[in-house]
């Protein structure tokens, strides 16, 4: 099973510089999520990243 983390950072996409703003089950509703939260700007990205349940690993 997989989960969709949703993160804002700055334009240069820096592991430093990530705010997280909630796990999905989809990416489709993570997309959504950034969209109404007014996650996308010019000065920052947004970046979702796809992670397996029960798997340990560095995000």
């Amino acid at each position: 099973m997989k989960a969709y983390i949703l993160f804002q950072t700055d334009v240069h996409k820096t592991k430093s510089s990530r705010v997280c703003f909630g796990v999905f089950s989809t990416e489709e509703k993570a997309i959504i999520a950034a969209k109404e939260n007014d996650l996308y700007s010019c000065q920052s990205e947004v970046v979702i990243i796809e992670c397996d349940i029960d798997k340990f690993e560095e995000l």
